[in-house]
């Protein structure tokens, strides 16, 4: 099934695709978190740091495939593009009105 995104996660993918780091991090909460397989990062800084290192820092694109709600959440199936990973991952995405509370990658 795909659903509508929200808008606080389509905002997050857009910026993602287009190299956005700015608009990637306004995307979280203040305390918001990343939980990049079992290793979470919390707040701006934190996820800033990472995301030079494994995400916006390299190229990462996200083509959605698949989008379904689940309760507070939206699981998102994506193909992962870039200078990393490549390949399928699900995106389990937290919201906090509108603001992305938590962002979780698996396989």
């Amino acid at each position: 099934m795909t659903a509508p995104l929200p808008a606080p996660v389509a905002a997050l993918l857009a910026a993602t695709n287009s190299g956005d780091l700015s608009g990637f991090l306004d995307s979280f909460a203040v305390d918001g978190v990343v939980d990049d397989w079992g290793r979470e990062f919390r707040g701006r800084t934190a996820i800033n740091g990472w995301s030079d290192d494994e995400f916006i820092g390299k190229h990462v694109t996200l083509d959605v495939t698949s989008a379904t709600p689940a309760g507070a959440s939206v699981i998102v199936i994506a193909t992962v593009g870039g200078d990393g990973f490549n390949g399928p991952s699900t995106f389990t995405f937290t919201l906090d009105g509108e603001k992305v509370a938590r962002m979780e990658i698996r396989a």
